[in-house]
């Protein structure tokens, strides 16, 4: 893939400071952690380290060290192959659904101000539906087993929280001695699990607001108020919410193909980037709205920063999580007798790694062997060694 035009380092490397003198009163910690590390990712500040190839001896220049944050652009392939390759070892002989669960937008303001709540609340409310109408003998019968994946962020950057769950097709017997397979190709009706995907979010909303748990500040202020608060969620009771189910998507290579591009996305990639002329940003995006068009926007720098950060997630917080008989308390007993059902073989052990050095990411250009990391400088030798970016 060719380099991009621009990228958000960029942005933020120009108007980071402009940016931080009108927003920085309201940022978080984890914010401006990844602020800091995005805007340092891959220059001298950050540190290198030389790469080498172990087999014909071959030296690479000095590479600048990346970030790790988990909401740079530039930092997730290496921990998105990772995830990939542990997950391998889970998928099951069978098609795979895709599930997309969303909330209405009036409950933007409550999420922004109550994160990880707020998230914690969508990622069970839509793993419980699941699980809750699949068992019901009426749908499916069986206990299922998914995996979540939460996305705060629509193509135009603005706040749009989600989850995508993708759902091996069938499950488990009440009795755990076959697999039980959907009688309709839709596996699950949509509209029962709109409505009961309802019902849980607003007892879950309910709970919190009666605990005084639930943060009410800024935009959402007027909440504060008990019947500002019970008119909002019979507004909501009125609504349908959305719930989209894509039909099965194949087998484990295409569900591995499939979860590697929802697993480790930010907010935006790189190469939706368009343009920066130091003051605006353009970017692709799809217009779902209108046929998934491809449209075009732009946006100030300072706007764009803004509809970017609105994504960073609290510390520690699993965006990826499993649930049914994925989940990791039950995954080491159910997963053998899902494959026993299936008739599956037993998955291959991974192989040991054979050398003590870390890998690199790319291979020799001259044997094709996989670089090592031979050397790591820190920020003060690279500054001494005067070495330019290679990456």
């Amino acid at each position: 893939m060719s380099r991009p035009a621009v990228e958000v380092a960029d942005i933020l490397r120009a108007l980071g400071n402009r940016f931080l003198d009108r927003f920085g009163k309201v940022f978080n910690f984890q914010q401006l952690k990844a602020f800091r590390a995005i805007q340092r990712c891959r220059t001298a500040a950050l540190g290198g380290h030389l790469d080498a190839c172990p087999r014909c001896g071959y030296q690479a220049a000095i590479s600048y060290n990346s970030c790790r944050n988990r909401h740079c652009p530039k930092c997730q392939a290496q921990a998105r192959e990772r995830w990939l390759a542990a997950r391998e070892r889970d998928l099951l002989a069978t098609d795979y659904f895709h599930v997309v669960f969303t909330v209405p937008h009036e409950l933007n303001v409550l999420a922004l101000g109550n994160q990880r709540l707020f998230y914690d609340l969508l990622f069970n409310a839509s793993a419980q539906t699941l699980l809750e109408v699949a068992a019901d003998p009426k749908h499916l019968g069986a206990e299922i087993g998914l995996i979540s994946i939460l996305h705060t962020w629509g193509q135009n950057l603005l706040l749009h929280p989600h989850v995508h769950c993708a759902i091996p097709t069938g499950g488990l017997s009440p009795d755990h001695a076959r697999w039980v397979r959907p009688r309709y190709p839709f596996f699950l009706p949509v509209k029962v699990l709109s409505r009961v995907f309802r019902g849980k979010f607003c007892a879950g909303l309910k709970r919190l607001y009666r605990r005084n748990r639930l943060r009410c500040a800024g935009p959402a202020s007027t909440l504060t108020d008990p019947k500002q608060f019970r008119r909002l969620l019979r507004r909501l009771h009125r609504q349908d919410w959305v719930v989209y189910a894509k039909p099965a998507f194949g087998g484990p290579t295409q569900v591995l193909r499939y979860l590697g591009r929802y697993t480790h996305r930010v907010a935006i990639s790189n190469h939706r980037l368009l343009a920066f002329d130091g003051e605006r940003v353009t970017f692709r995006w799809k217009d779902y709205a209108h046929g998934a068009k491809q449209r075009k926007m732009t946006v100030l720098g300072t706007e764009f920063l803004r509809r970017f950060f609105l994504h960073v997630l609290p510390k520690g917080f699993v965006r990826i999580r499993h649930f049914g008989y994925l989940a990791n308390r039950f995954r080491a007993s159910h997963l053998p007798l899902c494959r026993q059902l299936l008739a599956m073989s037993p998955p291959e052990q991974p192989a040991s790694p054979s050398a003590d050095e870390s890998p690199s990411t790319w291979h020799c250009p001259r044997c094709g062997a996989a670089m090592v990391v031979a050397q790591r400088l820190t920020a003060v030798e690279v500054a001494r060694c005067g070495y330019l970016d290679s990456s």
